[in-house]
């Protein structure tokens, strides 16, 4: 697949099923997410990689969270399994570093991009994924748990496996309805 027809084919696929990328395919998608635009070469980022039973141990961080928030039981047993979804579940971080010229912002979105890359990277290899984010990705329980900084930001969690159905074509899209030329 060259890389327009990736760009524009591109979907998510929730249905993940054993095989998850390994060894240099997973090595393939870290040098993906590192080639992110990087304002400053700062490389504000962070890569937990979940597989196998540790999925479980993020799942007991997940659901320790949704019951801190008071969650009912049905929601806090939702959120134990939810990493058992993929076979393979990397945490994006945001490791953001205090600059004078580069905002917090500037530093979220580059770590944004790596995980676009690491999805893109995962899809050319014959793999998919899903990128989600959710209340779990700021909840201050769950950063701590990972062993994160107070600066820090997830910015997502990147579910991976192989699609175990075939998802449907995403419509195309009328860019007439998203992009506009200035001074016309």
């Amino acid at each position: 697949m060259d890389a327009l027809e990736l760009l524009l084919n591109r979907h998510s696929n929730p249905r993940l099923v054993e095989p998850a990328p390994t060894g240099e395919q997973l090595e393939t998608l870290f040098k993906a997410g590192l080639r992110a635009p990087d304002h400053g070469a700062l490389m504000p980022w962070e890569f937990i990689v979940f597989s196998g039973e540790q999925r479980h141990r993020l799942g007991d961080i997940m659901a320790d969270a949704a019951r801190a928030k008071g969650e009912e039981a049905e929601a806090i047993e939702k959120a134990r399994q939810a990493p058992l979804r993929a076979p393979l579940i990397i945490t994006v971080v945001a490791k953001v570093k205090e600059h004078d010229k580069i905002p917090r912002l500037e530093q979220e979105l580059s770590a944004g991009c790596a995980v676009m890359g690491m999805q893109m990277a995962a899809l050319a290899q014959g793999f998919n994924g899903i990128w989600r984010t959710g209340w779990f990705a700021f909840d201050r329980g769950v950063h701590q748990a990972l062993g994160l900084n107070e600066a820090d930001q997830i910015v997502g969690f990147l579910y991976l496996g192989t699609a175990q159905t075939e998802v449907r074509k995403l419509p195309e899209r009328d860019i007439s309805q998203f992009v506009r030329y200035f001074g016309e």
